[in-house]
């Protein structure tokens, strides 16, 4: 048997192998993709998240209209974060606790629900679970030194 007749054989046995590797592996590649986009992505998120939650308590609790109660507060601080983080993957939720001695502290908390590349909204991928995420920025707020939190 000549070594081009062995090389030929040898070739005909592995012909198929690349392809089953791929077939194997692809799944594996894609999942991985999709966890570290997701992940990426939420950091991000959620680091502009706590710039726009400061900023809406700074503008919108720290000196509230007269006769302006804490719901109104917290609904004009919701409304602000929403509509910067207006995003299908996100949601943003505000809740408000009086801290007594003139101290209000707002808990902003952004859900994050995992996307597959901007093409939508899933829960798995390949059979791998993508649960959804919570990320929560709390700010004491002092009503009687407006503008400054805490």
């Amino acid at each position: 048997m000549g070594v081009k007749k062995r090389a030929r054989k040898a070739w005909a046995n592995q012909a198929g192998q690349m392809t089953v590797e791929l077939a194997v592996a692809f799944p594996v590649v894609v999942a991985v993709a999709v966890i570290a986009m997701n992940a990426l992505l939420f950091l991000s998120e959620c680091a502009a998240f706590d710039r726009v939650a400061r900023d809406a308590v700074r503008v919108h609790a720290t000196s509230p209209a007269y006769g302006q109660g804490l719901e109104q507060s917290r609904a004009q601080v919701q409304a602000a974060i929403e509509e910067e983080q207006d995003r299908p993957y996100l949601q943003a939720s505000v809740a408000v606790a009086d801290g007594g001695a003139g101290r209000v502290t707002f808990t902003a908390t952004l859900e994050f629900y995992p996307t597959l590349f901007g093409l939508g909204l899933k829960s798995h991928v390949f059979g791998v679970a993508l649960p959804h995420l919570e990320h929560a920025a709390s700010f004491t707020v002092d009503v009687y030194k407006p503008g400054v939190l805490m």
